[in-house]
């Protein structure tokens, strides 16, 4: 499944936010490609979505942060419009070379 992930952490406690806002981020790392600062996108399987999903809503605190999942279908996927600087990696076609 190819997916966009977006998310905010609050950061007004600023120690425990810059914290939250950290792991998240790794957490998105270690799946995806970094396409804006808070903006993912990925493809995966199920186990790795089930695996990504526990780990970002374990970091969160849904009452400050929030994280968004857009589920893209292939069609639309490769409808995906960019324009300005840092092109992203294309994220299907580094999958499918490993």
């Amino acid at each position: 499944m190819f997916l966009v992930v977006t998310y905010d952490v609050s950061t007004r406690d600023e120690r425990a936010g810059a914290r939250r806002l950290r792991r998240v981020a790794k957490a998105c790392v270690s799946y995806g490609t970094r396409v804006q600062k808070s903006v993912f996108e990925m493809q995966l399987g199920q186990k790795e979505w089930v695996e990504l999903r526990a780990r970002l809503l374990q970091e969160i605190k849904t009452d400050e942060d929030s994280l968004r999942i857009y589920f893209i279908d292939q069609s639309t996927k490769d409808r995906i419009e960019h324009y300005g600087a840092a092109r992203p990696t294309n994220v299907v076609e580094d999958t499918l070379a490993l």
